[in-house]
């Protein structure tokens, strides 16, 4: 019987072959980072699932892996915070980069995942995750940041249309003449004069 062959070596190669598509998908040749970032990504998003479903996903992943997957897990810690930043700061440290990293890099190896796991697992189980935390995994969202600057952006953009109705009222009501009398000049002057007021209080920040 011969006792030349490798008993680890499927193993070493399915593992081989999965880091190999995610480096791809980073683009780059670093495998050291690669399986880094593997690493921080399945820590990651295990400490997010419930014990079930982090069972779930292990029973996907190449054999050594899933010993990587399962290194240090505590189920009876588990889920961790579903805070966005926080989940990217722990992703980001994990990994060595920075935070402003953290977003793209997650969802690039989600992206990888995804191809190489069942069809709609990931979506299955992010599902069960908070709306923003599922968005960034999944990489359709920007991150928590840029979320919060279109958030504030709208909220300005609603302030700004409020400024202007009010001004245009304000200048309506002025323009207005009853059917029996000429038209006001000074009322008119006086109402555009307090339009441009309320615009400029806008426009400068002071208020009005």
């Amino acid at each position: 019987m011969s006792h030349t062959r490798d008993p680890f070596a499927p193993a070493v190669h399915s593992a081989n072959v999965w880091l190999r598509h995610v480096a791809h998908a980073m683009a780059t040749d670093d495998r050291t980072f690669a399986y880094r970032a593997t690493r921080a990504w399945l820590h990651t998003v295990r400490d997010r699932l419930e014990p079930h479903a982090a069972a779930h996903l292990s029973a996907q992943l190449p054999e050594l892996l899933r010993g990587a997957y399962f290194e240090g897990w505590v189920p009876g810690r588990t889920p961790a915070s579903h805070d966005v930043n926080t989940v990217l700061a722990e992703f980001a440290c994990a990994a060595g980069i920075t935070d402003d990293e953290s977003v793209g890099l997650m969802w690039i190896v989600t992206d990888a995942f995804r191809d190489l796991l069942s069809p709609g697992l990931l979506e299955h189980l992010f599902s069960r995750l908070p709306v923003t935390l599922n968005r960034v995994l999944l990489g359709v969202s920007p991150g928590p940041n840029d979320e919060e600057t279109v958030e504030n952006r709208l909220t300005d953009l609603a302030d700004r249309l409020q400024t202007l109705s009010e001004a245009v009222t304000v200048l309506a009501r002025g323009l207005e003449a009853l059917p029996d009398t000429e038209p006001d000049s000074d009322r008119t002057a006086t109402a555009a004069q307090e339009a441009h007021r309320i615009l400029l209080a806008e426009h400068t920040g002071i208020s009005s």
